[in-house]
């Protein structure tokens, strides 16, 4: 099975963003996605905080949020 790894490679290493692989000894095939400038931070995505504490949970994934007698499909 093939696995997915992400990482940075600086001056010959490798420098894993999260998990590690187990893997000793494995063949890998390596695809450079974009060159990264050393001086720059790496930038991850968070949503704004304008939106903080304005999500509100309607349903959860065992029962649906709308009961079954009113789902059009159904009728």
């Amino acid at each position: 099975m093939l696995k997915s790894y992400e990482a940075i490679y600086k001056n010959g290493q490798f420098e894993w963003l999260h998990e590690e692989p187990a893997e000793r000894s494995a063949r890998v095939i390596v695809t450079v996605l974009e060159v990264i400038d050393p001086e720059q931070p790496i930038r991850r995505r968070v949503p704004p905080a304008s939106i903080a504490g304005k999500a509100q949970i309607l349903g959860d994934i065992v029962s649906p949020i709308v009961d079954e007698e009113d789902w059009e499909c159904l009728k």
